[in-house]
């Protein structure tokens, strides 16, 4: 991602810095590096120290201090754009100090009288400068590593059909109108429509319905949905930009255009403190000189140590350093901050509601329970249930065969296999014929069946030619991790609630399941808005998490919307942080992980204001009476050290373990 190639009038402050690639300011810095051991080595007291007089030590410095100023010309080009748009900032006052810093030192290489050269001074002040840059840019460039996390959702290979000849083509090479066979069990690699084939499609990651949809010829089918069971020859229609990975990249724009309020908080501060920096050494060459009677080279250095202490870097990284850092551990865990002034929210949040189906429940059906009804006993109930389902294409039917493996029942051969369309199927078994199927098949076969009431899920029942023998509950069961999650959440102080288009019994039944405060059943896609407003009303923050699609009003209506199935165009428009997974824990980790962020960057803010109320007098001779002068070259350190402990401060934040 391009972060910094166009010129962003609204803010050449901390966040308008990157021009240039992290790559490159990384290489200035450490040019810059290799420049100051020469600087150093022809200072006169480190000279003096070392006893080594090459008699040319100022024209030698002269010449470094040249060079290494030609790489501070980035900060006068930012400068520009800042008095130019009348928005003075860091870089304004950036390039007062080290222009009029270098400008003093050459007139006193070229006046001997003045004798006050700054270059090993504003040198540093560069390469200070130019490593704070580097961390910047890295800053932008971090969110893109969310681009490979969240691309995961595709395959990286299609099937490509041309001319009657499949051959296996990177995505990336993919174009509108391609035709691309999807294989039983492959991803769809990009937005398009079937001409040929017919199945069963997990698009759970995209719409977050649990219910496996049937597709077939006509159907329009979607970038990372699974085909489960058949095989499609899809003609392609949106790739390349307009595909979910391009969706995503847009995603990415969208968040390096955001800042915490505490980063808009540190902008304004900049600007302040150029007006204050100014104005204090313009005061410092006026007192010194006019009031006290001080040389004019005295006041001149008192002036610029000024400017140089107060250098708003620290301030500029306070929180760009946290930015750089949070990002890419969102990433690693699992989830994408697009706007990140929504840190300072999500860390507030009184109330977590998440969508049910596909975010709390595993959105695919399983056996959740075998009843037996004669004299069976219930893995036999369901070894005759999954040997009969073992030639079935039905996702019911996989699903059974599924859970009888997962819990080591034998399945036998079976002979005469016959599908009874819309009703179950039939084989023979040892001999005897049986049937799984629904209530209808049950009827058909003049069984008598009491159908169970009081069960949340799809009923198969289990029957021979004389007598239903038991029955299996298939439904959508509860992730693992949703009890966790809500267990969590509790612990922080933060309520549970639940939205979901099921009816009563089946929310009710999840909700005591997981220990949720408060849910909403047969809420329609359009209301859960209306439910979300409900619990604000009464000054509750609130943070919705969904799918996306039929959850976008709630998302956009909630103090902070977490969209689950990255790329879909709804979740980019709507959700202020991306899940790159579909875990509840994720959810967890972003709460904690902004309550962290967010100490960092008031820590951060503290120390770099701090600091320079104490700096700034300091350097302008304020406690001159007891003795003490700030000397630029100290200022110079001072200022680095203050930049050093804020990074420090961040990169604290790398050992998290959310």
């Amino acid at each position: 991602m391009e972060h910094g190639n166009h010129h962003n009038h609204t803010s050449h402050g901390a966040h308008g810095m990157s021009h240039g690639s992290a790559a490159q300011y990384l290489r200035r810095f450490w040019i810059v590096t290799f420049l100051l051991i020469p600087l150093v080595l022809v200072h006169p007291k480190i000279s003096e120290i070392l006893g080594i007089s090459f008699g040319l030590n100022k024209w030698i410095q002269f010449g470094i201090a040249t060079v290494i100023f030609g790489f501070a010309l980035v900060f006068f080009q930012h400068a520009w754009h800042e008095i130019k748009s009348r928005r003075y900032g860091m870089m304004t006052l950036v390039s007062l100090a080290v222009g009029s810093g270098y400008l003093f030192s050459v007139a006193s290489t070229f006046i001997t009288s003045l004798h006050a050269e700054f270059y090993l001074e504003i040198s540093t002040l560069v390469w200070v400068l130019l490593f704070g840059h580097y961390l910047e840019a890295k800053s932008g460039s971090a969110a893109g590593d969310a681009l490979s996390e969240v691309a995961k959702l595709l395959p990286k290979k299609a099937h490509k059909l041309e001319n009657g000849v499949e051959t296996d083509v990177d995505i990336t090479e993919l174009q509108e109108g391609d035709i691309v066979i999807v294989k039983p069990g492959e991803k769809i690699p990009a937005d398009g429509t079937i001409t040929k084939g017919f199945a069963n499609v997990d698009e759970s990651l995209i719409s977050g319905e649990s219910k496996p949809v049937k597709k077939e010829t006509d159907a329009q089918v979607v970038a990372g949905a699974i085909c489960l069971d058949g095989s499609l020859t899809i003609k392609l229609s949106r790739v390349g930009e307009y595909s979910t990975v391009g969706q995503i990249q847009k995603l990415i724009a969208q968040a390096g255009q955001t800042k915490p309020r505490s980063q808009r908080i540190a902008d304004k501060a900049s600007a302040v403190l150029t007006f204050v920096a100014g104005i204090t050494a313009l005061g410092t060459l006026f007192v010194w000189t006019l009031v006290i009677g001080q040389p004019f080279v005295f006041a001149v250095t008192l002036a610029i140590t000024v400017l140089v202490i107060a250098c708003p870097h620290a301030l500029g990284l306070a929180i760009p350093t946290v930015t750089t850092i949070t990002t890419s551990l969102a990433v690693k865990n699992g989830f994408f901050i697009k706007d990140l002034s929504k840190i300072e929210t999500i860390r507030k949040a009184d109330y977590v509601v998440f969508d049910k189906t596909g975010t709390l429940t595993k959105g695919e059906f399983g056996v959740t329970d075998v009843v037996s009804l004669a004299e069976q006993d219930k893995n036999n109930i369901l070894s005759i249930a999954a040997s009969l389902e073992q030639h079935s294409s039905h996702i019911i039917g996989q699903s059974i065969l599924a859970y009888a493996r997962a819990q080591n029942v034998s399945v036998s051969d079976i002979d005469k296999f016959q599908n009874i369309a819309g009703q179950g199927v039939k084989a023979e078994m040892n001999g005897t014929e049986y049937f799984a199927g629904n209530e209808r098949l049950i009827r058909s076969l003049n069984l008598h069946l009491a159908t169970p009431t009081n069960l949340n899920g799809t009923l198969v029942f289990v029957a021979s030619k004389e007598t239903v023998l038991g029955y299996l509950v298939l439904s959508d069961a509860v992730k693992d991790s949703s009890r966790e999650a809500v267990q969590k959440l509790h612990d922080m102080d933060v309520k549970v609630a639940m939205l979901t288009g099921d009816n009563e019994q089946v929310a009710q039944s999840v909700s005591e399941e997981l220990g949720i405060d408060t849910y909403f059943a047969n809420v329609l896609p359009e209301d859960k808005y209306t439910h979300i407003k409900k619990l604000q009303e009464d000054g509750s923050v609130v943070l919705m998490v969904g799918d996306g699609v039929n959850d976008a009003p709630a998302l956009t209506q909630a103090d902070a919307g977490v969209a689950i199935g990255a790329g879909t165009d709804v979740a980019v428009e709507s959700g202020d942080v991306v899940l790159t997974d579909n875990d509840p824990q994720d959810i967890v980790r972003l709460i904690m992980l902004s309550k962290k962020v967010y100490a960092k960057m008031i820590q951060n803010l503290a120390w770099a204001l701090g600091y320079n109320i104490i700096a700034i007098p300091a350097a302008a001779g304020v406690f001159a009476v007891w003795g003490f002068f700030l000397r630029p070259e100290i200022g110079a350190l001072v200022m680095s050290l203050s930049t050093v402990i804020v990074v420090a401060n961040a990169l604290t934040l790398r050992r998290v373990k959310l």
